[in-house]
């Protein structure tokens, strides 16, 4: 026979069992409740809870970052966000998370996956960014000794027979570096134009020009251990990040895809140099203006080929 204390026990913990029930139903009909309620008044409802917003991705990669929602340290526990109000917020959130992605203009390749490669070539470009508002830290400098310094160097390559992309290798080098300084003065303008070109040319040229002829073009106006000394400052500022997609390879892929025939010849040039050559000319005016660093290189890439082609080509081409 039980014992009198063993039977309270057990009604003590019945009592007990049955308040828990009845407190989590409760808790399920108020959830049920706010779901079916209407959506300005879940709204409202949410308002009322103190959250904080805390960014879960990193702005550093340039991308658009949705926000968590996360309880704050004065809120009560029992008030953490349920399953049903995390499905009424991925809803909520839906058109910061879901992040459109250009289509690949590719063809289908024997050696690799077109869309990887594309994607690849998208990453790589939010990764080159440049600053629009640069001059805004330069307050002595003016658009216009900008446009002289490139016009310039655009002579150089064409008196040393250097490619196009070592120029423009120089000019991403030259806008990025000038992106982190402040207060440069136009004296110095000509050795960092002439320093960026003098690493671009190590990159790209296959015989480059020696360091004294680089000294020799500026007139006198910098040394060569002048030149050295720059080559280090720009290649700390820059972290050593020196493979940016330039316009010229841009609009070299865009032809590509517009003048392709064999699916096997995709790295062997199939378009006309001459329509090319006449882009490039464009382009060539394009990067003088200051305003052109409002845009990616594959965006100011396909408007050069949207005024010698058509809007259908460039959807094609560009994605």
């Amino acid at each position: 026979m039980p014992r009198k204390s063993e039977s309270t026990e057990d009604h003590s913990t019945k009592t007990e069992e049955t308040k828990g029930l009845v407190l989590r139903s409760r808790k399920r009909k108020a959830d049920v409740a706010i779901c079916l309620q209407d959506l300005d008044e879940v709204t409202e409802v949410q308002a009322t809870k103190a959250h904080e917003k805390q960014a879960c991705w990193n702005t550093k990669t340039n991308c658009m970052s949705p926000y968590r929602l996360t309880s704050t340290s004065h809120n009560n526990p029992d008030d953490v966000v349920t399953s049903n109000s995390t499905s009424y917020a991925q809803c909520m959130f839906k058109n910061v998370l879901v992040t459109p992605a250009r289509a690949s203009p590719l063809p289908v390749f024997c050696w690799a996956n077109r869309d990887e490669v594309w994607n690849i070539l998208l990453k790589k470009e939010q990764t080159y960014l440049r600053d629009k508002d640069v001059l805004q830290k330069h307050p002595l400098l003016q658009p216009k000794m900008r446009t002289i310094l490139l016009d310039w160097l655009m002579e150089v390559c064409e008196v040393y027979k250097l490619h196009r992309e070592t120029l423009y290798l120089a000019q991403d080098y030259f806008d990025r570096f000038m992106a982190t300084q402040q207060n440069i003065v136009k004296t110095r303008l000509q050795l960092i134009g002439i320093s960026a070109l003098f690493i671009a040319a190590k990159l790209e040229e296959i015989y480059p020009p020696k360091l004294h002829q680089f000294a020799y073009v500026t007139d006198g106006a910098c040394t060569e251990e002048e030149i050295l000394h720059m080559e280090l400052v720009v290649l700390k500022a820059l972290k050593w990040s020196l493979c940016p997609i330039t316009v010229v390879a841009w609009l070299n892929i865009y032809m590509q895809v517009a003048y392709l025939k064999e699916m096997f010849e995709v790295l062997v040039p199939q378009y006309p140099q001459e329509t090319f050559v006449q882009v490039m000319e464009l382009l060539d005016l394009c990067i003088l203006d200051l305003k052109c660093l409002e845009f990616t290189y594959g965006v100011t890439a396909a408007s050069a080929l949207y005024h010698f082609s058509s809007c259908e080509l460039v959807h094609k081409v560009s994605g």
